[in-house]
């Protein structure tokens, strides 16, 4: 398993009766999770103590109960990497902190690969990847079809302090995107996708991970350097084996240019109990 365990200004305190109890910095939430089928078993008076607590709605979604005043977003860093946070009508943050893992990997890859690395960040939400790449030195594209994710992300790399640096804030479907780039030669060094589960493309399109993620990784391959760094899957769909993820990169990535394959869980350590909390999966393929 791979842990996120160099934070500083997050923490996963305990977990238990399907719920995380969470320090962002100074504010304390409390959220769902289905990965959390165990009792809780501490007394923590933190869980009492929470600003936030979601509340999961038996028809869908849910809603943010406010126990105490917190500011409409703050801020919070990890290295020398800065991210705003601010809670949505989702339960999410905006910044998913098992990630740390994948950003530590790939600012040593790409630091120590001892020549220009341009990525290309799919699916890319907030930017955490965007920015890891970016403060690393590499030059980067970063595509998501939410307007108001691809402005967060811009914010982000403001906040980190390297705004100079050159990245390419794209708001696009990135399977169009994809084709574009095809059509117009452009490749990359490297690439980073986060797929959804399900989903729609803009001419109605169903997107489902199972079926959809092997051609759409065929696809990335035709806008990979001649010379490769990494690339990057991180996949959040339940039921799906950390070993699928390495086959498909044996079967593509591999394939073409050799290479090396790793791929498991990524977690987050918690601290009352010492245990890890699963929060996904991961294949990685690098040069």
């Amino acid at each position: 398993m791979y842990i996120a365990d160099q934070w500083k200004d997050y923490e996963l305190i305990d977990t238990g009766d399907g719920e995380r109890l969470e320090r962002w910095g100074e504010i304390l939430l409390r959220r769902p999770d289905p990965q959390i089928i165990w009792p809780k078993k501490s007394d923590d008076p933190r869980w009492n103590q929470v600003h936030g607590h979601y509340h999961r709605s038996s028809s869908g979604g849910g809603e943010w109960e406010w126990k105490r005043k917190i500011p409409e977003k703050w801020d919070l860093g990890y290295q020398q990497l800065k991210f705003h946070i601010k809670p949505t009508n989702f339960k999410h943050t905006g910044l998913f902190p098992e990630q740390a893992a994948n950003w530590s990997w790939m600012m040593d890859k790409i630091r120590n690969a001892g020549r220009p690395i341009s990525v290309l960040n799919l699916f890319a939400y907030t930017g955490g990847a965007t920015v890891a790449a970016s403060s690393a030195g590499a030059e980067v594209v970063h595509v998501d079809a939410a307007k108001g994710m691809v402005q967060w992300a811009k914010e982000n790399h403001q906040l980190s302090g390297i705004g100079d640096r050159p990245v390419r804030f794209i708001t696009d479907d990135v399977f169009k995107f994809v084709q574009r780039e095809q059509r117009r030669g452009n490749k990359y060094d490297a690439i980073i996708m986060d797929p959804p589960s399900y989903g729609r493309g803009p001419g109605g399109e169903m997107w489902k991970l199972e079926q959809s993620l092997y051609p759409f990784l065929e696809s990335c391959m035709s806008i990979m350097s001649d010379q490769p760094l990494f690339l990057l899957i991180n996949s959040y769909t339940t039921g799906l084996a950390p070993t699928v993820l390495s086959n498909i990169l044996s079967m593509t990535m591999k394939q073409r240019y050799g290479g090396t394959i790793s791929s498991g869980e990524i977690g987050l350590p918690i601290t009352n109990s010492g245990m890890t909390l699963p929060c996904g999966i991961l294949g990685r393929w690098e040069s």
